[in-house]
């Protein structure tokens, strides 16, 4: 999506670390994941998880490179969600006891972080722009509809069989995440025209999705 969505910044004279990043990386965890268990039941859970737990790794570390080319390569190592990924693996593979007061913790944390970003967002939106609501639109349009056509392009290449094709389909016409506005906010990267981005995308996903599980299921 990103080598697509790249000339059409350059088109529009939009930076383009502030578009090319949410074109890139989109909503496959909180919204991607509850499609995919819908569309292909624990299959699609497990691709899904997958692919959210490689998106989220490129997130913190290309992506954040991609805003600051002078970052270091050990700052981006050292970001948390990088080194929660990899505890995630660790676990996954060593399956250590967990005691209840740790998950419990854990879990509780887990659930306050999406609303306080969602928060966060809506003080932002409130600086919004008329110029940074048309650049949302178009981020809108742009992040699925590149999505959906990388996906189509690469199943046959990839040779990908069915489900694993529709899969990547419903991953590509997901909307930008919400975790492109706290990279954009951290790095002071237009904050405010990622929000709109992330806003309206978030908004048009109401025809992308079910469009992409046509398209997946078809």
């Amino acid at each position: 999506s990103g080598l697509l969505a790249w000339p059409i910044a350059k088109l529009m004279r939009v930076d383009h670390r502030t578009f090319v990043p949410p074109m890139m990386f989109n909503n496959c965890g909180n919204m991607g994941l509850p499609l995919a268990v819908l569309a292909y039941e624990q299959t699609g859970f497990a691709a899904m998880v997958a692919l959210f737990t490689i998106s989220n790794l490129l997130h913190f570390t290309l992506g954040a490179w991609m805003i600051d080319h002078h970052a270091k390569f050990g700052n981006l190592l050292r970001n948390p969600m990088v080194w929660s990924t990899f505890l995630g693996f660790g676990f996954a593979l060593a399956h250590p006891p967990m005691p209840e007061w740790g998950a419990t913790a854990i879990k509780l944390v887990g659930d306050a972080l999406v609303p306080m970003m969602l928060l966060s967002l809506g003080v932002r939106l409130a600086e919004v722009h008329w110029s940074d609501w048309q650049l949302g639109v178009i981020g809108g349009l742009v992040c699925p509809l590149t999505g959906i056509a990388m996906a189509v392009f690469l199943g046959p290449i990839l040779g990908l069989d069915q489900t694993q094709q529709g899969l990547l389909i419903l991953f590509g016409c997901l909307p930008p995440a919400v975790l492109n506005f706290m990279v954009a906010e951290q790095f002071n990267q237009e904050p405010a025209k990622v929000a709109s981005i992330v806003l309206i995308g978030n908004v048009l996903s109401v025809i992308f999705v079910p469009l992409g599980l046509a398209l997946a299921l078809r």
